[in-house]
């Protein structure tokens, strides 16, 4: 947790503030006992009715000064919590921008949730009990017995003898208590995979009548972490009531003793009551501060969860300062490439080279597993390549820095992913500042125009979270324009028109065809219907080109893709090939 104290420098002066005001808070609250004993002494015991008036008043001052330090200092130490909850999570997720999807496998997504929100919570609210339980008590334990030693220094060994108890009372609680609380956030992760999992999958769970067994699931974890939860519960309830015995017993002790030396002359009744407030303000602050040691663990192990993530390298880097100028076209070319997947035994490419020509529409084909989407991942550079290299213009692309790279790029996704807000906002998302002229021409192009105005509100209409109140082919006509809006040098369809039927697939490549101008194309399909124009088509199996060329040429010299057009064209359509 130490490590991320560097989050709370800018809050320096308010820590500073902090400590001041807790200083003077425990002086105050130890004084108030001392005003007490005085009253009693030398007003009540004399009956002289001024004294007590006049420093009952002034016990009230103090009082009024100390409760308003009190309430300051709360308010102060709630807003350094915040801010450097803040900070945390804003770097975090500024870490998470710099990410690899590698890096994200290997933190896994149910686990980045937890470590932003419920993670970063609980060191957020360590800290304020930190500032405000742990802090007073040991300038409460320092102060109360030097002005317990003051007072008798016979009952002040009792009040440290009960301190001592408590302590090992407490050591031997903590023994116990401490390990299971490293274990409660890796159940949270657990919880929150389950839940994504469920609300994510609900139409698959309705589809297959599988209610009833995730809801076992959930139910299963979530008792899982209540039993820890319990356990640690019953063992800090165990607490207060053997901490009040011993207190009890303190007060009692300090009771006999003080009596007897009252009796003897030895002592006044106002410093008996004095000396059962300093016992019983150490021990309330070191329960305090001893319930803040148990906290301490989990959220050390909170706060090591969320440094793994903050102290990762990124797997991909922006090597170069240099500026790449945006042109009007690219020149891609792939030289020996060759990619694995982390923790894969065998590579997906293998020493695989191409080139993809300005203006020229290259198509990419095979089986399921075969590595096209792969390529489609490594050219904005979504993965580290294992050897060779990919050129742009000639230029590697670790040679440009990332924003550069994407700037050149209109991605249009395998899995089409819209976010909530408007359809507008959708498709401004390719293009910050486009103008609903833009827009429009956009949607038209990607043939989604015609159901958008359809739609109640038209361009405003609403679009849920991943587009779940859209069909398929509604949200991939959408991520199209979304792409075209940018008129990037480069376009990768990621098998986007899979959920489109034949006559709009052959109106939008048409469209396509007289919008691209002289980009570069990648298209990756599963139907050669989709890609039987393209100026050129790479046949992939097992990460390795087995066919380049046209539709014509690949009919007649490339088998895979005789194989691929037997199961996807008809007699008539084979023949004419």
């Amino acid at each position: 947790m130490l490590k991320l104290f560097k989050f709370l420098k800018p809050y320096q002066i308010s820590v500073a503030t902090v400590l001041l005001f807790t200083f003077i808070e425990t002086l105050g609250t130890l004084y108030v006992p001392t005003l007490t004993a005085d009253i009693v002494n030398n007003g009540v015991t004399q009956g002289n009715i001024p004294y007590i008036i006049k420093t009952g008043v002034f016990m009230l001052l103090v009082a009024i000064f100390t409760a308003g330090t009190a309430v300051l200092n709360s308010r102060l130490s709630a807003n350094i919590s915040s801010g450097f909850a803040r900070d945390i999570r804003k770097a975090l997720f500024m870490k998470a921008q710099a990410l690899s999807i590698n890096d994200f496998h290997k933190i896994g997504t149910a686990s980045m949730i937890t470590r932003t929100t419920s993670d970063v919570t609980l060191i957020g609210q360590t800290t304020v009990m930190l500032m405000q339980m742990l802090l007073p008590a040991p300038v409460m334990a320092v102060a109360g017995l030097f002005l317990a030693f003051s007072k008798d220094k016979g009952i002040a060994l009792i009040i440290v003898a009960t301190m001592l108890i408590f302590l090992l009372i407490a050591a031997l609680l903590g023994k116990k208590i401490i390990p299971l609380f490293k274990f409660i956030q890796i159940k949270m992760d657990n919880i929150t995979r389950i839940l994504r999992e469920i609300i994510i999958g609900v139409r698959v769970i309705r589809a297959f009548n599988r209610e009833n067994h995730e809801k076992n699931k959930i139910d299963t974890a979530v008792t899982d972490y209540a039993a820890n939860s319990i356990r640690i519960n019953k063992m800090i309830a165990t607490l207060l009531p053997v901490v009040m015995l011993v207190i009890n017993m303190g007060i009692i002790s300090i009771l006999w003793l003080g009596g007897r030396r009252v009796a003897d002359g030895q002592m006044q009744v106002g410093d008996i009551m004095a000396l059962i407030e300093y016992c019983s303000l150490i021990l309330f602050f070191l329960i305090m501060g001893t319930m803040m040691f148990m906290y301490i663990p989990r959220a050390q192990a909170c706060a090591e969860r969320i440094d793994e993530v903050l102290s990762m390298t990124p797997e991909i880097t922006d090597k170069s300062s240099n500026s790449h100028p945006r042109g009007d076209y690219a020149h891609i070319e792939f030289r020996n490439v060759s990619f694995r997947y982390s923790n894969a035994a065998e590579p997906i490419l293998s020493n695989l080279s191409f080139e993809s020509k300005s203006g020229e529409v290259t198509a990419i084909i095979g089986g399921t597993g075969s590595g096209k989407s792969t390529i489609a991942n490594l050219i904005p550079r979504f993965f580290e390549i294992e050897s060779g290299s990919i050129l742009i213009n000639g230029t590697n692309i670790r040679n440009f820095s990332q924003k550069e790279l994407r700037d050149k790029i209109g991605f249009v996704p395998q899995k089409a992913f819209l976010f909530s807000g408007t359809i507008a906002d959708n498709i401004r998302d390719g293009k910050a500042n486009a103008t609903q002229a833009e827009i429009e021409q956009a949607a038209q192009i990607a043939q989604a125009d015609g159901f958008i105005r359809e739609l109640k509100n038209g361009y405003q209409a609403y679009v849920a979270q991943g587009g779940n109140n859209l069909s398929g082919g509604q949200k991939q006509r959408l991520t199209i324009a979304r792409a075209l809006i940018r008129k990037p040098e480069i376009y990768i369809f990621d098998d986007s028109f899979s959920a489109l039927d034949l006559k709009t697939d052959a109106m939008l490549r048409r469209a396509l065809k007289k919008e691209i101008g002289r980009a570069t194309v990648i298209m990756v399909a599963q139907r050669i219907s989709t890609i039987m124009e393209a100026d050129r088509i790479l046949v992939l199996e097992d990460g390795i080109i087995t066919g380049t060329g046209q539709h014509q040429e690949l009919m007649q010299n490339c088998q895979v893709y005789r194989q691929i057009a037997a199961s996807q064209l008809s007699e008539a359509e084979l023949a004419s090939s």
